[in-house]
């Protein structure tokens, strides 16, 4: 036989589950949870379809300080599947629901660090006494989607070992540099690591959130929590300690990143809420969705149905394919997510209009217009894509809705959507300006500054842009559309749309739609991104990779593309101006 790697040699260890191969190793969970039934559906989730023996893992959980429902999530997700595992010791602290020395349920004060390391001191003594091989400390914010992610960290046979989590920042569960006064120190490792750049297992100062530690092994029976080590001075932070107490004992520390092993939280700030707590984790499971995998919740736990709103709007409209059931699936989950009620407008498919179809609807294409970046003119896709957004504005107008919001099906969220929306239009409201399109997303043309709003803070007079994967469009402002007559005289919508607020630069173009009075601002910064640009693997524009509009044998594709680029200027989605740093 030739050689076997460490994960195979455990998968043999772990032999096929009937009882005659060697028993597993025998781990200890430690699950310490606080304030956290936002995310702990999803932790437990993870935790149930972990693909290890539910035999071999005992339970060790703890609680306290709680004010929200997180003891009775706890309780009933035990009570369900608890008798599956070797064993589960609980414990409860409901009263009092705070800690007599912290500002706030996310404010991090001496005796709440002082009662965590207790905590998970007990645990790892619990671990010690039960003569198990592996302690995996996990916390609640930390989502491990990969499933093989427990045996993966016991195969690299490692004293201590993290697997890198992801965030919707730079954030991440590990450092790469501390000072010798325990103060964290950037170093140029930690961007290639936590990029994927360099791949592997490496040693690192220190790791947290969730790891594994190997009790066979001499070095970690010294290992402590609390209390302190004698030589202990630097801050009075369980992590800290924790590193500390590695670094004394020789206990080498390691991060992994060959996977992706699942998420992590960005923590908020002491002086926030619960709520923003649990908004950040709503960002957290819609980039999940976008990236994957995405987090499911645990089966066992008792969930009401979330109450959708339309965030003050007359109506949310979400324009899909039907032939992109993917997109629907994840706009809606998302949307569900924000607690926003959407109304499904199946797109008009470009793809499947003939010539006839489109003389009958009364498409003709603009005198003289052609893609300026690849001299194609018109695509099937974005005939569709024009007659999807022309038949919601008329809509609009037939049903009198005063305000409303369109989604594309390919749009990333930024964090807190609803609440920025929903702060943006009463600010706006409140200074009573006139408004008949506002970009919630968009790709912003020209390099120069565009002027702000006077009373609304966040909110810009829109330039050139392009993209029309989210707006919000009020019944005046579908009306000046509709009455453009634009169908007879077609370019793709988002080129429409700013000759329409006459901030296009084709002056050829414009003289054919008169007047040009459209009032656009545009959210700055912007509230939503695309999920994907040009060329990503995997992903297919409909208005870019199609056909000529009235030549099936003509076909387009990304190559020479620019609309659909990622924004230069920063803009860059997922990678967030205000969250630029890794902590």
């Amino acid at each position: 036989m030739g050689a076997v790697g460490p994960l195979c040699a455990l998968l043999l260890l772990l032999g096929t589950g009937t009882g005659t191969g060697p028993v597993p190793p025998r781990v200890v969970v430690a699950l310490l949870a606080r304030n956290a039934q936002h995310s702990l559906p999803h932790c437990l989730g993870a935790l149930e379809r972990m693909d290890y023996p539910a035999g071999s893992i005992a339970l060790w959980c703890a609680t306290d300080h709680n004010s929200d429902n997180t003891t009775a999530m706890l309780q009933e997700w035990l009570g369900a599947v608890g008798k599956d595992y070797h064993s589960v010791t609980w414990k409860v602290q409901e009263e009092p629901s705070s800690y007599p020395d912290e500002l706030g349920p996310k404010h991090w004060s001496d005796k709440r660090y002082e009662n965590l390391m207790k905590l998970k001191q007990e645990a790892l003594t619990y671990a010690r006494e039960q003569q198990a091989d592996y302690i995996l400390f996990m916390d609640t914010d930390s989502i491990l989607t990969n499933n093989q992610t427990l045996k993966f960290l016991i195969a690299q046979n490692k004293s201590v070992v993290a697997p890198m989590l992801d965030s919707q920042t730079f954030y991440s569960n590990f450092w790469c540099g501390i000072t010798p006064q325990g103060y964290y120190r950037r170093t140029a490792d930690y961007f290639p690591t936590k990029n994927r750049q360099r791949v592997g297992c490496f040693a690192v100062p220190m790791v947290y959130a969730t790891f594994l530690i190997d009790l066979r092994k001499e070095e970690t029976s010294r290992l402590a929590f609390y209390p302190p080590h004698p030589n202990y001075t630097w801050a009075f932070d369980d992590i800290i300690v924790f590193a500390y107490s590695c670094q004394a004992a020789g206990a080498e520390v390691h991060v992994c990143n060959q996977q992706r092993f699942g998420y992590i939280n960005v923590p908020v700030k002491a002086h926030q809420t619960l709520e923003d707590d649990r908004a950040n984790f709503v960002h957290l499971t819609l980039e999940a969705m976008v990236d994957g995998p995405p987090m499911q919740r645990s089966r066992h736990i008792s969930l009401l149905p979330k109450p959708l709103t339309k965030m003050g709007f007359d109506e949310i409209f979400l324009i899909n394919l039907v032939r992109r059931p993917d997109r629907r699936q994840r706009m809606l989950a998302s949307l569900q997510e924000l607690e926003i009620a959407p109304r499904v407008v199946d797109a008009v498919d470009g793809s499947t209009l003939n010539s006839s179809d489109i003389k009958v609807l009364g498409v003709d294409l603009l005198p003289g217009y052609y893609d300026p970046f690849s001299g194609r003119t018109l695509t099937k896709g974005e005939v569709g894509c024009f007659l999807s957004h022309y038949n919601i504005w008329k809509e609009i107008v037939s049903r009198g809705l005063e305000r409303s919001v369109v989604f594309e099906d390919d749009v990333r969220f930024e964090a807190a959507f609803p609440a920025r929306l929903q702060r943006l239009m009463e600010e706006l409201e409140g200074a009573q300006r006139d408004w008949d399109l506002i970009y919630l997303g968009r790709k912003q043309v020209n390099a120069e500054d565009e002027t702000p709003v006077e009373g609304v803070q966040n909110l810009v007079v829109a330039g050139y842009s392009y993209w029309t994967l989210a707006y919000a469009i009020s019944r005046r402002g579908a009306q000046k559309l509709l009455a453009a007559e634009p169908l007879s005289k077609m370019l793709p919508v988002d080129e429409f749309l700013p000759i329409m607020y006459d901030k296009h630069p084709n002056e050829d173009y414009k003289r054919h739609f008169v007047p040009r009075d459209l009032l656009v601002f545009s959210a700055h910064p912007l509230l939503v991104y695309p999920t994907h640009y040009a060329g990503d693997s995997n992903w297919l524009s409909d208005t870019e990779t199609s056909t000529i509009w009235d030549d099936d044998a003509k076909k387009t594709d990304w190559a020479g593309s620019q609309k659909t680029l990622r924004d230069s200027r920063g803009s860059a989605g997922h990678l967030r101006s205000t969250a630029r740093d890794e902590l």
